[in-house]
């Protein structure tokens, strides 16, 4: 039992979820609330960062359920970096803010959701991209007249202003950042010399399509990078806009693993006993045809694969992965009582119970455990649950291919 679940209610997961499901939750917050594409929102991005930051690192996960939030500020500076973009930039590979070399712009990041069929088969989709441009009135310039600029009041002419953030009792955080009204330069254009085309800005924003070439194999979560298409600055190297895959779910298929593709195939009795034929359509739109004999007796739950008929290795396409596929046998409601003895002449004899002379006779009926849940029988409901390997019972899995 966590003491508290605001970090987990930042991110929108629940106490229990994964690091698998931290990342994801993550990545989707971090992409929509980023400064760079809504600048409002920046103390919104800087919750979400501080949340993950704590839940993604085990021990201070560990403390933060057990103390809360008061836990981790009683760690003090030694609880890591609280930068929102030091994170963010760790987690997607931009690199440290703190690197070294000529100034250069920030990356831009776009989410471009992508189907399982585009992934398996390569694609080109077209991405608006919404990009800062020297403004081409004023040469970049931001001076209608050629003017000398100001020195800017916010920084004092520095281009940088020093932030302190309070971390927790006796704790303070010191950095600096470029200053945003004059964008580091340290001097800013007069009101009356500004460019009437970009007000002063020096830039202008326009939208430009960018054609995303997604290649066979590649994954959720894969970035491609648009090197040095970034927003334009005077005297700033751009930095790149960055695309990152988000994959849509599909409606026959599920990604097992990078290669490897799952298909739930749904067989009648009557199938599972006595052969089948199915026709898969594969996800480049061929025909394959799976069957077994007559007396080949398939089980409920049981799993069958085809070979180099999953998905294709990333920069190495004729290479493919497996097809799982894994058999859910439907059984009938009822049987008419006529056809029970029919169908018991060709089944394996019913074994013989013995029955004691003195015997109470009782009467089955329908168990509902989620109606249980519901009525508050939570100790039969999880009774249940653990004998049949939910709720942190044993279970089975899978082993990995």
């Amino acid at each position: 039992m966590v003491k508290e679940t605001a970090y987990y209610d930042i991110l929108g997961v629940s106490p229990n979820c994964t690091a698998d499901e931290l990342k994801k939750a993550y990545r989707k917050l971090a992409l929509k609330y980023h400064p760079d594409k809504n600048p409002n929102e920046g103390e919104r991005f800087k919750q979400i960062s501080q949340a993950y930051e704590v839940l993604s690192t085990p021990e201070k996960r560990r403390i933060y359920d057990q103390s809360g939030e008061q836990g981790i500020k009683e760690m003090g500076s030694g609880g890591g970096s609280h930068n929102p973009m030091d994170i963010f930039n760790m987690f997607f590979g931009g690199g440290s803010s703190k690197s070294h070399g000529p100034r250069r712009g920030k990356d831009v990041y776009y989410q471009l959701g992508v189907t399982l069929e585009q992934l398996y088969n390569g694609a080109t989709k077209k991405l608006s991209a919404n990009k800062k441009k020297c403004c081409d009135k004023c040469n970049g310039t931001g001076s209608k007249n050629g003017n000398p600029p100001e020195k800017c009041a916010t920084c004092k002419g520095h281009g940088l202003i020093v932030k302190v953030e309070r971390l927790g009792p006796g704790f303070v955080q010191q950095s600096q950042e470029y200053c945003t009204d004059c964008e580091g330069k340290g001097e800013r254009i007069s009101t009356k010399d500004r460019c009437k085309q970009c007000n002063g800005q020096r830039y202008v924003s326009k939208s430009e399509i960018l054609e995303v070439h997604i290649d066979k194999g590649m994954v959720d979560g894969q970035k491609i990078t648009f090197s040095g298409e970034g927003d334009w600055a005077p005297n700033i190297e751009p930095g790149d806009i960055i695309v990152v895959l988000e994959e849509k779910p599909h409606s026959r298929f599920k990604r097992a693993s990078t290669l490897n593709l799952l298909y739930k195939c749904t067989l009648t009795l009557t199938e599972a006993l006595c052969g089948f034929q199915k026709v898969i359509t594969t996800l480049d739109e061929r025909q394959l045809l799976i069957s077994t004999i007559p007396g080949e007796v398939v089980k409920h739950g049981e799993v069958r694969c085809i070979m180099g008929e999953g998905m294709p290795t990333y920069k190495n396409p004729f290479e493919k992965g497996k097809m799982i596929i894994e058999f859910n046998v439907v059984f009938p409601e009822r049987l008419e009582p006529e056809a029970v003895a029919q169908i018991e002449r060709y089944l394996p004899p019913r074994p013989v119970e013995k029955i004691p002379d003195v015997i109470e006779e009782v009467s089955l009926s329908q168990f509902e455990p989620e109606r249980m849940r519901d009525r508050g029988d939570s100790d039969d409901y999880e009774d249940y649950e653990y004998q049949r390997g939910g709720a942190g019972g044993p279970g089975v899995q899978c082993a990995s291919s």
